[in-house]
């Protein structure tokens, strides 16, 4: 106690010395510094009370330094993410351009949408943001391009893979995959062998490809599928003749509808569309005789398109283009042209196969007109061998167009081998005639086509086709001058001299491939592979593989 009370005077002298050496300036800032509690100092790392950092603070500001919690990597003290970089100071230059809390340009500090040099302001981060949950980001002004966020520009950020969602196949698309597979195979038959048959193999020249024919004919058994619509009434509807020239109507008709085999009752399974109305009824029931009005007819065929097209979808899918009418009587072609994509685009089966009149062999069908006055075939097939055949021509028949009348001026009763007449005499057979003779005359009449075709393959006589703009029957697959003889109207004079250059042993050849293609020309009930229903089928099966249907909505 002594010792103390002894040094008392020594200290206060000492303290009273020191303060008198000292300005009032930092007496002042010794006493700022005692009272600002809310400055947090780090004095384990320094022995000065607050870092010393060469950038300009803010009035407003009582922080050094904002630690950002979410992304921690931005409080780094790496050169390249520091905010307050205290390795390149000349990045905390207060230059304006520089300022990252910019006092000299406040408009670097906007937050205008179009300001693409956003600045934060770090100090009071809650008036930077309108999220609550990004209080605390903290962007570097000083190098921009660490702030970006979109990942287009990361070199290390791969985009999830995009799933390509597969379309699902529809019932059309499977039906169009099938006929796809049908072409191949018929391509792949023209250079393969001949595919086995226990009925028949077509084989010889008087088919263009018979292994391409074959093999279609194959594959139109195992998927073709029609669809009859069964809107319509009869007589006019579902109904036609089966005794008379225009009997392949009426045959084909009852046929098709009775037919297992090709008929669907689904038609979003059908690769075509039979449209079952009949030329010959129309002219009969609705065409009034003698009138010259085809109103009543046109009204019919235009009502019932608007009906089938209206009722069901598929008509105006394809514009058409997958249907088919069947039409022997002369105004088929007319009938058609009722309706614009009946004619355009439909499949036209018609006996009267004029190109003249807007038949288009590549979308249209030819097909024979047979005159079955029973109904039936009995008492017409067959004939004598060539050797057994005495007439070189013959023709009976009246004036019917203006190709008979030439051929009649021509030839009537003028040349004992071209035994051209108007009426027989009493007695004599029309089909012994046929028999008998090597060359049957087939002028077309007041139209192209004629029953004397299919008559003169029945007996065995080659056929003479006298026409102009003419398609024969099924030409596509057969070819007709392997067994038969083309002549043009102008030629007519010439007939004689034209058949007789014909040599013995290629009239022998023809007269034989008569008897072979004579198959698909016969009428069976049922019918028969390969005969004349059939081939009228595969006709339109071989025009509808020429094409492909979408869907709407494809």
């Amino acid at each position: 106690m002594k010792i103390f009370l002894a040094i008392l005077p020594l200290l206060l002298v000492a303290g009273f010395g020191i303060l008198s050496i000292m300005s009032p300036k930092e007496i002042e800032e010794i006493e700022v510094l005692n009272n600002n509690h809310s400055v947090n100092f780090n004095l384990s790392s320094s022995t000065l009370p607050f870092p010393v950092l060469a950038i300009q603070t803010l009035p407003q500001s009582n922080e050094t330094k904002v630690l950002n919690i979410s992304k921690p990597w931005v409080n780094s003290t790496d050169p390249l993410n520091d905010p307050l970089n205290e390795t390149e100071l000349w990045l905390n230059s207060t230059d304006p351009l520089n300022d990252p809390l910019n006092e000299t340009e406040p408009w670097v500090n906007s937050t205008d949408p179009l300001n693409e040099t956003e600045v934060f302001n770090i100090s009071k981060s809650w008036l930077n943001t309108t999220d609550p949950l990004n209080e605390t980001e903290i962007f570097n002004i000083s190098k921009p391009w660490l702030n970006n966020t979109d990942n287009s520009l990361n070199e290390t950020y791969v985009p999830p893979p995009k799933i390509k969602q597969q379309r699902k196949f529809s019932i059309l698309d499977r039906t169009e995959a099938g006929l796809l597979q049908a072409r191949n195979a018929i391509r792949e038959a023209i250079n393969s062998s001949q595919t086995q048959d226990p009925d028949y193999v077509p084989i010889g020249p008087m088919y263009w490809n018979p292994k391409a024919f074959h093999r279609s004919y194959i594959e139109m058994e195992k998927q073709f599928k029609v669809f009859v619509y069964e809107e319509g009434e009869p007589p006019v509807f579902h109904n036609g003749p089966c005794k008379d020239i225009y009997s392949m109507e009426g045959n084909f008709i009852h046929t098709i509808e009775m037919n297992d085999q090709f008929i669907t009752k689904d038609p979003q399974k059908a690769h075509v569309f039979f449209l079952p109305f009949s030329v010959v009824m129309l002219v009969h029931y609705v065409y009034i005789r003698d009138s010259h009005d085809y109103g009543p007819i046109r009204k019919t065929v235009t009502d019932y398109i608007d009906v089938i097209s209206g009722k069901y979808p598929y008509w105006n899918r394809s514009l058409g283009a997958d249907h088919f009418m069947l039409a022997c009587h002369d105004w088929g072609p007319d009938t058609s042209s009722f309706v614009p994509y009946l004619e355009k685009n439909a499949i036209r089966v018609l006996c009267n196969a004029n190109t003249s009149e807007k038949f288009n062999p590549a979308k249209d069908v030819s097909f024979p007109e047979i005159n079955l006055k029973t109904g039936l075939m009995k008492g017409v097939l067959g004939g004598p061998s060539a050797s057994k055949r005495s007439v070189l021509a013959f023709f009976a028949g009246g004036l019917h167009g203006y190709i008979r009348g030439i051929l009649l001026d021509h030839w009537e009763n003028k040349d004992p081998d071209m035994m051209v007449q108007r009426y027989l005499p009493k007695g004599v057979s029309y089909y012994e005639m046929l028999r008998k003779t090597k060359y049957c005359l087939c002028p077309s009449g007041y139209e192209v086509a004629s029953p004397r075709v299919v008559e003169a393959i029945y007996t065995g006589c080659v056929p003479v086709l006298i026409s102009d703009h003419y398609v024969p029957p099924f030409s596509d697959v057969l070819n007709w001058k392997s067994f038969s003889v083309e002549v043009s109207v102008k030629d007519i004079p010439k007939l004689k001299d034209i058949l007789m250059r014909i040599s013995p042993s290629q009239y022998i050849r023809m007269q034989r491939r008569i008897g072979q293609v004579r198959r698909h020309f016969e009428v069976h009930s049922p019918p028969k592979r390969f005969d004349v229903f059939h081939m009228i089928l595969h006709s339109v099966w071989l025009r509808r593989l020429n094409f492909k249907v979408h869907d709407d909505d494809q």
